[in-house]
């Protein structure tokens, strides 16, 4: 892969896998959640779902933040499979699926994301369609 701060379409295999970093999941940032976006939900639960995508959504948007990406089309086949409980460090990455070009100068990238919890268990995953630009 050429300079990571300005990954495109040509950077990327298909499946290469990407480390898109880690994030702990706060106490205090539960029940600030919960309180304003997901009322009646119980903190000793762990983190509400939109929290966990939250989290995911910070993740891949940070990592992205230097690619020569345009635009994310879709975030599809949203799986939920665990609420982590706060003090979690949870880790992120990005698997490409397949990629295809779509004329001279741009191409779309299928990804899949997963957030894993310190025991590599699958805690979110999502799959993705991104707008690449192409040298």
């Amino acid at each position: 892969m050429a300079d990571p701060l300005h990954v495109h379409f040509e950077d990327l295999e298909t499946g290469q896998v990407l480390q898109l970093g880690a994030i702990a999941i706060d106490e205090a940032a539960i029940e600030l959640f919960v309180a304003h976006f997901a009322p009646g939900w119980d903190a000793a639960y762990g983190a509400p779902d939109a929290l966990v995508y939250s989290l995911w959504s910070r993740l891949a948007s940070d990592k992205a933040a230097g690619w020569a990406q345009s635009k994310v089309l879709a975030v599809d086949g949203l799986r939920f499979m665990r609420n982590p409980p706060a003090g979690e460090l949870l880790r992120g990455r990005m698997t490409v699926m397949g990629k295809d070009p779509v004329g001279d100068d741009k191409g779309i990238v299928i990804a899949q994301h997963d957030l894993l919890d310190e025991g590599g268990r699958l805690v979110f995953s999502c799959l993705t369609r991104g707008v690449f630009v192409r040298r």
